[in-house]
């Protein structure tokens, strides 16, 4: 019977719990990607990060950049273009960068991986409430559709 590596599947658990914290913002806001798919994408990069640091493997890099690659093609699942305004773009750029997270768990960075899960969090919670975009665009003079 295989044995069963303890940090590994703590390792494991820390993405997915990271990914998940910021995929229950994103249900309050309703968004098309919410807690599954962040706990998903989070969990699975650090899990390919960890076997890629598996001494069998010629190239861990190659791995890691595969992954960066697989969620570019999820993202790009997620953007649609609809009545003159692209939407699912946040949502997209988030699970990316949230695949980062995860390779930084993977890879054992877990102070950088916190910080980036926050700064995610920062940027979807707080430049949100803050009207940020509004803001930027007003100052521009430029005239939009505000939700």
């Amino acid at each position: 019977m295989a044995e069963i590596h303890f940090v590994v599947v703590a390792q494991l658990v820390f993405a997915l719990l990271l990914g998940l914290i910021v995929g229950v913002e994103r249900e309050f806001v309703g968004k098309e990607a919410g807690t599954k798919t962040y706990s998903l994408v989070t969990m699975g990069s650090a899990l390919f990060t960890i076997i890629s640091l598996d001494p069998n493997f010629q190239d861990a890099s190659r791995i890691i950049a595969q992954i960066v690659t697989g969620i570019g093609f999820i993202g790009a699942g997620l953007i649609i273009y609809h009545e003159n305004k692209v939407h699912g773009l946040t949502t997209a750029a988030g699970l990316w960068t949230m695949a980062g997270v995860g390779i930084a768990v993977g890879m054992g960075y877990y102070d950088v991986a916190i910080a980036g899960a926050l700064l995610v969090l920062f940027v979807f919670f707080v430049l949100r409430k803050i009207r940020l975009e509004e803001r930027i665009h007003r100052a521009a003079g430029i005239h939009d559709e505000f939700k």
